[in-house]
This record gives structure tokens, sequence and C-alpha cells, in this order.
């Protein structure tokens, strides 16, 4: 069974304590496709949900050792969403790319791919268009895309319709492509060219997986790849 590594993200209980966690939409989604979830545990002793950015020690050389203890059980590695990033996410990533790993990043996780190698910057969303939904179910608006991409060599269209929960948006000007923008010009897919696989999505296939084809084949096709 292909082996899929995620990194959990991090929250407040209403009682104040700091949990690690793995959304269960994604869980069920990557076993549903046939993968098997390894979850990637942050390495360094801080609170991962308090702790700024700019206040995290360097990863030590046993921390990095740590994330690529993780990286030799895996067949891949699914950054999800969420609401913030680490140094921990940013080495993670790092690695990924220098191991080639076949990579999918979701929301949060494609914001991180784009600003990993330099100051993470996102910008509000300022559109007529809805950027966040309301429910689960349905969709919120087009995504177009671009044909010489991994992305359209799977979905086999220009055009797709795409839930969508994020209030910002990125700008991009690394190493990545750009894949997808929706209607309004916002970033909504990127890859890394020259590598297995390497994509980022801003919307959600693991919250539509049961009832859309195409987040099926996305999904689908990252397991694929992670078994070859």
């Amino acid at each position: 069974m292909v082996k899929i590594g995620i990194p959990l993200k991090y929250h407040h209980l209403d009682d104040g304590r700091c949990i690690l966690y793995l959304g269960e939409r994604t869980r069920r989604t990557i076993q549903l496709a046939g993968g098997f979830v390894i979850p990637i545990v942050q390495v360094q002793d801080v609170d991962y949900y308090d702790t700024k950015f700019n206040e995290y020690k360097e990863l030590s050389e046993l921390e990095k050792k740590s994330i690529d203890n993780y990286l030799d059980m895996v067949d891949g590695v699914l950054f999800p969403g969420g609401h913030k990033i680490t140094p921990f996410d940013v080495y993670l990533l790092r690695r990924c790319i220098e191991r080639d790993i076949p990579t999918l990043g979701i929301c949060l996780g494609m914001q991180l791919m784009s600003c990993y190698n330099e100051y993470f910057e996102v910008y509000r969303n300022e559109s007529d268009i809805n950027h966040y939904q309301d429910s689960d179910f349905g969709f919120a608006h087009k995504v177009l895309i671009k044909k010489d991409s991994t992305l359209y060599k799977i979905l086999g269209k220009e055009e797709l319709m795409v839930n969508s929960f994020h209030n910002y948006h990125v700008s991009i000007d690394n190493q990545y492509i750009v894949t997808a923008n929706s209607e309004d010009g916002y970033i909504e897919g990127i890859e890394l060219p020259n590598k297995k696989f390497h994509m980022g999505i801003q919307w959600h296939p693991e919250i539509s997986y049961e009832f859309d084809e195409d987040s099926k084949k996305i999904i689908n096709y990252f397991i694929e790849v992670c078994k070859k």
C-alpha cells in the first residue's frame, strides 16, 4: 500500500490547550484513494500554535534527521490546508524537493510552496468572486488551466469549477510555474518542473473527492505517481 506522509497542523482547544491534528476529510480521502496515512509530527520543543515564525530556533541536526526519518518511510507527501506556516513546514518541503518525493500542496500547502524560499507573504482577497464558500458541497468559482501543465494532463480541460475556502492569495517569484488562475486572476495552481510530481492547488479536492470526478482525478493521479 502506498504510504502518504501528512504533516500535522496546529490549533487551540476551547480550554486553551494546543493540539496537533490531521483533518478527517484529508485522512478519509487518502484512504479511499488507496493510500496509507503516516502522520508527520513536528520535531521542535515549542508551542507550534503561539510561537511566531521569527521566534523559532534553527532546526538542529537531530531535528533535521528526524524529518528525514519520516521521509524515509513515505512514498509521497501531502501538505494540507491550515492557518499557519512554520520553519518545520519549510524544511520539510525543501527536503521533499531535494529528494524528489511526489508532493501535493492544498490551499495553505500551495501557499507554502509559492513562498518557501523567501519571505512568506499573502494578500487579502479583494474580488467580487466568492473565495470562501459557506458549505463543503458545491463550488465557488471557475479556474482557468494552462494547457502545458500536469494539471491539464490530469484533467484534460482548460476550465473547471472548484470549491474555495481561503481569504488570502499569493504572488509568485521563484522556480515554480503558475498553471492555473481564478477568473479574477488569483493564482490557483503551481507546479515545479522536472520533478516526478510537485503540484500546489488553492482549492480542496479532498473535500469534494466523493462527489466530483475532477477532484478524484487529481487525488488518484497523485496516489498513482507515489506508487511508482
